[in-house]
């Protein structure tokens, strides 16, 4: 099989040949750019040795397609569905779709919307330090999913989207662009799953486009297997008056890299995001972040919660940014690590860079165990200490999902975490 060091394979019919000839100078820029090293400021505190990808290889195609499809539920009502595995599309749902909304592969958008494709598919800059990363990402995606949502259009039910894994060392490119049109308003929730539980390589990217006066919740609920190495990169762009609501919910993996820039474009333009991430074992999750505040009176909101138990580590390194013009910025960055081992090892640093005086800008990052007072009310109660320290962790997770306004959505990602976390 296929190495992610050699020549990969042909790219798919599918793809334009403008697009497959962009493929092959991202591999030649992957193969040149450095691999990451502890010098870096961007990869300070990281597991480099996670970076060691010359066991993965190309995915072949599903063994278990039909099982995969039928394991691909989450809400009750949905908008539609798209479910893709090992860099393939397995089954489409239009479902409930509202006249111009556009949802379908990534390489069939590149081919019948070139232009709105060309505009925005990875077309910010990466800033926090995988570049390399995001140019194998490029040079090997072969699917993924596109949604365009139409000016003054309100798809009522959420959209759901599933990429999956499958196979020992198997390596996915997964991929998610969605282009909000003016005053437009979307919730979409995408899952990516492991179908076993063998080592696998997920490089993925979502790229969120926001026109003014649009509304997008974007969830992302991460559950890979234990055994994976994954990097998820996000950029953000919210235009004028527009909000971009965007949770992360990073329950599974091994070592897990997420990056996510969020850049306030347009005037009154709002980010909110949010991460939740139980850690345990040997398992390591490093979130990096830019709230880039470029035009005047916007808001961005950032509070991830990290709950960190035996030997695991979390790292957080977050800058609220605020540009020379960007006046009447009202900024605030919290994270927040409940530490459940001795041996856990939580590295938050949160950062500010300040051009305007103009502004209101707070970040700050706490530490702290299980209130020993809450563990004996609840033990007094006859809960065991270990369903107890389960329940305390759920309940401190769950204060940031009330941040969820859709309340089917908002239960569901609890029924999620509650699962997580095994609580019966």
């Amino acid at each position: 099989m296929t190495t992610l060091m050699e020549k990969p394979a042909a790219a798919p019919s599918a793809w334009p040949a403008w697009f497959q000839a962009e493929q092959s100078a991202a591999l030649a820029e992957y193969e040149k750019l450095p691999v990451p090293v502890r010098k870096d400021e961007s990869w300070r505190f990281a597991n480099l040795k996670a970076l060691d990808l010359s066991a993965f290889v190309d995915a072949n195609p599903v063994a278990s397609e039909g099982r995969l499809i039928n394991a691909s539920t989450g809400l009750k009502e949905t908008a539609a569905k798209l479910i893709l595995g090992n860099n393939a599309l397995l089954h489409r749902e239009a479902g409930l779709l509202p006249k111009g909304v556009i949802l379908e592969t990534l390489e069939s958008a590149a081919a019948n919307h070139t232009e709105l494709f060309k505009k925005y598919f990875m077309a910010q800059p990466v800033e926090l330090g995988s570049r390399k990363y995001a140019a194998l990402h490029k040079a090997r995606v072969a699917a993924g999913a596109f949604l365009y949502v139409p000016a003054n259009t309100s798809v009522e039910l959420p959209i759901e989207l599933f990429q999956w894994v499958e196979g020992a060392n198997a390596s996915v490119f997964p991929h998610t662009l969605i282009v909000c049109g003016e005053n437009s308003r979307v919730t979409v929730v995408d899952y990516f799953k492991s179908a076993d539980q063998l080592p696998a390589f997920a490089c993925g990217v979502n790229d969120l486009h926001l026109a003014r006066g649009a509304k997008l919740t974007y969830i992302s609920v991460q559950d890979w297997s234990r055994e994976t190495t994954a990097f998820h990169l996000n950029s953000t762009i919210v235009d004028r008056e527009a909000t971009a609501t965007a949770l992360i919910a990073n329950f599974g993996g091994a070592f897990i890299r997420g990056e996510s820039l969020s850049r306030l474009v347009g005037e009154g333009s709002r980010s909110e995001m949010y991460s939740i991430n139980p850690v345990e074992g040997t398992r390591e999750i490093d979130q990096r972040t830019l709230q880039d505040h470029v035009a005047p009176n916007a808001t961005s909101d950032l509070l991830y919660l990290n709950a960190l138990d035996d030997k695991s580590r979390t790292i957080f390194a977050g800058l609220i940014k605020v540009q020379p013009g960007a006046k009447g910025t009202d900024a605030y960055q919290k994270v927040k690590n409940l530490i459940l081992s001795d041996d856990a090892d939580p590295n938050s640093m949160p950062g500010l860079e300040i051009l305007n005086d103009e502004v209101r800008c707070s970040h700050g990052a706490t530490n702290g165990p299980i209130s020993a007072d809450e563990l004996f009310y609840m033990e007094a109660r006859g809960i065991p200490a270990d369903k107890a320290r389960r329940l305390i962790v759920n309940g401190f997770f769950n204060s940031l999902l009330t941040h969820i306004e859709n309340d089917p959505l908002r239960l569901h990602l609890e029924g999620l975490l509650a699962a997580r976390l095994a609580i019966g």
